[in-house]
């Protein structure tokens, strides 16, 4: 297969804005923020556009989760920690946004037998009456695969939607040698 056709499902990106944040002010002054520190240190901001929501905590770390673009994670961090200004004029205006892990699916339009693949892949786990689906750890590029009967694969663990793609193309690739799919 020389081309899979991914979607990317999730990212999680976080930054850290490099001062403590006082999260009571923070919660004042942002709409749409659920904060309850008995139940977790942080707050809780969702962002309609992008879609996501943003997990900031009094370090001045942020965790933003749910964008379907690397762009999309960076534009809501930064419009988060824009709105977070506004209370605290002192947060720097340059700070590292990382991705800290990208989700994406793919169809790789063959059905597959797990319990073959699993007796066949190498680094596989597979227990059906935990979970319905096979996992297969890749080391390059460092990725985690789920595959399912269907033929339905969820990669988990990349950095760079170029490193999701490579692991299912690797994937792909792997079981046809072995005539799996």
């Amino acid at each position: 297969m020389t081309d899979v056709n991914i979607k990317i499902e999730n990212i999680v990106a976080s930054a850290s804005i490099g001062k403590d944040i006082v999260l009571n002010d923070v919660k004042d002054a942002l709409e749409g923020v659920s904060f309850n520190r008995e139940q977790f240190p942080g707050l809780v901001f969702k962002l309609k556009d992008p879609k996501t929501a943003a997990l900031i905590f009094s370090s001045g770390k942020l965790v933003c989760t749910g964008a379907k673009s690397i762009d999309d994670s960076k534009i809501a961090i930064n419009k988060t920690v824009d709105l977070m200004r506004e209370v605290d004029s002192e947060i720097p205006m340059e700070f590292e946004i990382k991705i800290q892990n990208i989700v994406a699916s793919a169809n790789l339009q063959s059905t597959l037998n797990l319990e073959q693949v699993a007796l066949e892949l190498e680094d596989t786990e597979y227990e059906p009456e935990q979970f319905p689906g096979l996992v297969y750890r890749l080391s390059d590029p460092k990725v985690v695969l789920l595959l399912f009967g269907s033929g339905k694969v969820v990669c988990t663990g990349a950095k760079t939607k170029s490193d999701a793609k490579l692991g299912v193309e690797k994937a792909y690739d792997r079981l046809s040698e072995l005539n799996l799919l």
